[in-house]
């Protein structure tokens, strides 16, 4: 693992404490000293991007399967004008081209010098499996927010949650690449203008999950100051069908003897059965192991060095670090995944087997489901499963661990709303207009892929507002800023629409009355 944080803290750069002493407005420079060596960045409007920094040595040939090491320092100024590649997924080819290879940072920062700003680190989401740091084009939310933001790059499916018996880090290796970023972070941060003593940790979907899981891990202590939590609790658990129809029950987190047993079998499913499993797993090639690597989506184990407890588990006890805690979701999360689940195929989800997805996803409970969700009530099968599964799945689950935190900590929370949001998932299912689905809230933050798609002039209104709220939390962990409708602390989530920034009863919005008392 790399250095704890009392070094990171001691290693400021000569660089960095160059721009501590410049004068406000001064402009930054492009080439910079990080702890393995400098690198020259690029300009982009008003910020400065810094992209395919490595903040670990590649993951492969024997170190494939083990905790991340320091970088290697290099000579000279490396060139960080284009990211690294994506960590290895989908299907190997020249259209997708991962790679092992792939623990890269990339840093946006203001073109001018601010004072020493907050840093914001981004842990993407995709399910364990899918997705990296450079999609996420974060000059916006640099410029706009006066912050320093690193994207990140980790292990995913196979390569980042493999367990195996007697393997040390099984199942935490992607996790312990974000601790690892965390860390790179706090060293580096006054290299960019950034202040190593004022770090947020925020991610959506997987990288939310994550994130919650952080602020329980004993390893990430005094790595962080501030988490922001989007579209991913700790206690989230999907019933049933709840993913995808068909697919079992599952939730982010394993326990650790789980993940080894899922691991032998991956193993002897490639043949590598038998004590020698991890050599010969080493030795097989990437495109040979990552038609495996979706076995192991959602796949964080617990009970290990770096995530001892449960992460639900811990956070109902109290037993997670007492930082600031920004958390929320969309109204309309699981629209994404009933569209998507149509799409594929129009019979999965009607009014004829509505019963029986009910059935199996909550048991002896359908019926009670039924009454409370009637079809009826609802232009579509697909709107009302998408409706149940938004409030048993994600709102509830959401509000339930912002309760855990607000007990013990200061929480804001929120829920976004805007139901013209951009179709970020490309589906397109009249029965199930998207909303604010899964993910539509990125674009307010950040220009996905380098595009902003945001078309009019409220929507504009509102990313600004929410680049606000998030800057403004990072900086001192209260995101109320001037202009911007206020934000209060606690469990009741701010609405966030555009012209309709409210305060609203989420609980009774998702029914989460009903679902405490409806065992899954």
């Amino acid at each position: 693992m790399l250095r704890g944080v009392s070094t990171a803290l001691a290693a400021v750069s000569a660089t960095g404490a160059l721009m501590a002493c410049r004068s406000p407005h001064e402009p930054a420079p492009l080439t910079v000293r990080v702890d393995a060596g400098s690198v020259r960045g690029i300009a982009k409007g008003e910020a400065r991007q810094f992209l395919g920094i490595p903040y670990a040595q590649a993951p492969t040939g024997a170190l494939r399967w083990t905790m991340p090491r320091e970088p290697r320092p290099w000579s000279g100024v490396k060139d960080a004008g284009k990211p690294g590649k994506d960590c290895a997924q989908g299907s190997p080819g020249p259209k997708n081209p991962s790679s092992e290879d792939c623990l890269y940072v990339n840093v946006t920062a203001p073109r001018e010098h601010h004072g020493s700003l907050p840093v914001m680190v981004w842990l993407h989401g995709g399910g364990f499996t899918q997705g990296s740091g450079k999609d996420y084009d974060a000059v916006r939310l640099a410029t706009e927010g006066k912050a320093v933001v690193v994207t990140v790059n980790y292990r995913l499916g196979m390569f980042g949650y493999l367990g195996l018996p007697g393997l040390a880090g099984s199942g935490d290796f992607g996790f312990a690449d974000q601790i690892a970023a965390l860390g790179w972070a706090r060293r580096n941060a006054s290299a960019f203008g950034g202040d190593p003593r004022n770090v947020t940790v925020f991610g959506q979907s997987a990288g939310a999950m994550s994130t919650c899981a952080l602020l329980t891990s004993p390893a990430a202590r005094g790595l962080f100051d501030k988490a922001v939590i989007s579209s991913g609790s700790c206690g989230l658990r999907w019933p049933a069908g709840g993913l995808f129809p068909g697919a079992p029950a599952d939730r982010p987190y394993v326990p650790v003897a789980q993940g080894q047993d899922d691991g032998l079998a991956a193993a002897k499913e490639l043949d590598c059965a038998g004590a020698g499993a991890l050599a010969c797993l080493r030795g097989k090639t990437t495109a040979e192991l990552l038609p495996h690597s979706p076995s192991f989506a959602d796949h964080l184990a617990y009970g290990t060095r770096l995530l001892p407890r449960d992460p639900a588990v811990a956070l109902r006890a109290g037993a997670f670090a007492r930082v600031p805690v920004l958390i929320g979701g969309t109204r309309d999360e699981a629209r994404s995944f009933v569209a998507g689940a149509i799409q594929y195929d129009p019979e999965l989800i009607t009014a004829r087997t509505y019963p029986r997805l009910l059935e199996e996803a909550f048991g002896r409970h359908a019926g009670r489901v039924a009454a409370r969700y009637p079809l009826s009530r609802f232009p579509s099968a697909g709107l009302a499963w998408a409706t149940v599964l938004t409030d048993a799945s994600w709102a509830c689950s959401t509000l339930a661990g912002a309760r855990d935190l607000a007990a013990r900590t200061t929480v804001y929370s929120y829920e976004f709303a805007d139901e013209d949001a951009p179709n970020v998932n490309g589906l397109h299912v009249p029965d199930v207009p998207q909303g604010a689905a899964h993910a539509t809230d990125l674009p307010y933050l950040f220009d996905l892929g380098g595009r902003d798609l945001l078309v009019n002039r409220e929507r504009k209104g509102l990313a600004r507002t929410m680049v606000g709220y998030w800057s403004a939390f990072a900086r001192t962990g209260d995101p109320n800023h001037r202009g911007a409708p206020r934000w209060r602390p606690g469990t009741a989530p701010l609405s966030l629409a555009p012209g309709a920034i409210r305060t609203v009863d989420a609980a009774a919005e998702h029914d989460c009355g009903f679902w405490a008392t409806t065992a899954r």
